[in-house]
């Protein structure tokens, strides 16, 4: 069978979802099928230019495929008569964020005829869809709340699950906190920082990953010297080996990831449950929330400066009780069972 996996992409910008796609793909191949990624150029500023792009996914007509996976707006909108969405989420700043004041919607008429155009199109795409997944209850229970459409969980398995044993790879490193994945404002790095100030003065960060923007990573850099931290957090802000970024969650002591309203579990969480690290989350995380669970396989803080920095002090307080939190994370994570021979099965039913 011939499977197309379709995506939208940002140029020169590569995250979360541009990953799942790449190893959707392998796996299809795996599982004895052929398969490509159909990525379609996707630019939300300004947003009067949005529905020219979502004209441009609808219009497109597909040959020569069996099989076509839709992940994200508005690369679902691709017709064909044996689609199936496995739904990343949507252009949230017409839903949820809306609601919240983080759209990039204009105000006024011209914003809600755009927020109306983009809800009734993504109603047709649903309705015509043969099966909708999501990768996460939240965006599950986004999707009934502002679609009407229900759809199954099926939660994204992690690649090369053998690079994240938790043995260290330098028994010389001091502890630290690792801090992992893309650096932009929705993922709140900055907050990290700030919080780390107020924290024991024996707590070390490793911030870790490709800033969506420049200015992304020069506003992390000027904070971390302006609040005089250079000797407790280090940053190494590019697109770096899974090797490298696999001995950092390695070497942790634990893992701290607090998106605003995460869609997933996000794969810095289960990458670091996997490696049996204590994890750190906030009470508006979102999805990451399937997974750190207060108490029991780290901490979930108020995404405050103050609550966040007793977090992190926390994981150095008593090494057994953190140690404890991260078993009981890896623990959980097998327990839900979830490999790529299964989700593809499922996803090509």
């Amino acid at each position: 069978m011939k499977v197309l996996i379709v995506n939208n992409m940002a140029p020169f910008m590569w995250g979360g979802a541009e990953e799942l796609a790449e190893h959707l793909r392998r796996n299809v191949i795996a599982a004895g099928h052929e398969s490509e990624i159909l990525r379609l150029p996707f630019q939300w500023e300004p947003a009067t230019g949005i529905p020219s792009q979502m004209l441009m996914a609808r219009t497109m007509e597909l040959w020569n495929v069996d099989h076509v996976i839709a992940l994200k707006f508005p690369a679902f909108y691709i017709r064909h008569p044996n689609k199936t969405l496995w739904l990343i989420h949507q252009y949230r700043q017409a839903y949820d964020l809306f609601d919240v004041g983080q759209t990039n919607l204009p105000a006024g008429r011209h914003g809600d005829d755009i927020r109306t155009l983009i809800t009734n199109a993504d109603n047709e795409a649903f309705g015509e869809s043969k099966r909708i997944f999501t990768i996460s209850e939240v965006v599950r229970q986004r999707l009934m709340k502002y679609n009407g459409f229900n759809a199954e969980v099926l939660i994204p398995p992690i690649t090369d699950a053998d690079l994240f044993t938790g043995v260290p790879t330098d028994k010389h490193a001091s502890s630290y906190i690792f801090a992992g994945g893309r650096v932009n404002s929705m993922k709140r790095q900055r907050l990290l920082v700030e919080a780390l100030a107020h924290a024991s003065k024996e707590v070390k960060l490793i911030i870790a990953g490709p800033p969506d923007t420049p200015a992304d990573g020069e506003s992390l850099h000027e904070l971390v010297a302006r609040l005089g931290l250079t000797d407790r957090v280090k940053l190494d802000l590019r697109f770096m080996p899974r090797e490298t970024y696999a001995d950092y969650i390695n070497n942790a002591s634990a893992a701290i990831y607090i998106p605003f309203d995460e869609d997933s579990l996000g794969y810095v969480a289960v990458e670091a449950a996997t490696a049996g690290k204590a994890l750190i989350t906030a009470t508006d995380s979102g999805g990451v929330l399937g997974i750190v669970k207060h108490g029991e396989t780290g901490w979930v803080a108020e995404p405050a400066v103050q609550p966040l920095a007793d977090a992190m002090s926390a994981v150095y307080k008593d090494a057994s009780i953190t140690r404890g939190y991260g078993a009981s994370a890896r623990a959980l994570w097998l327990s839900m069972d979830i490999n790529w021979s299964k989700t593809v099965e499922t996803l090509l039913r």
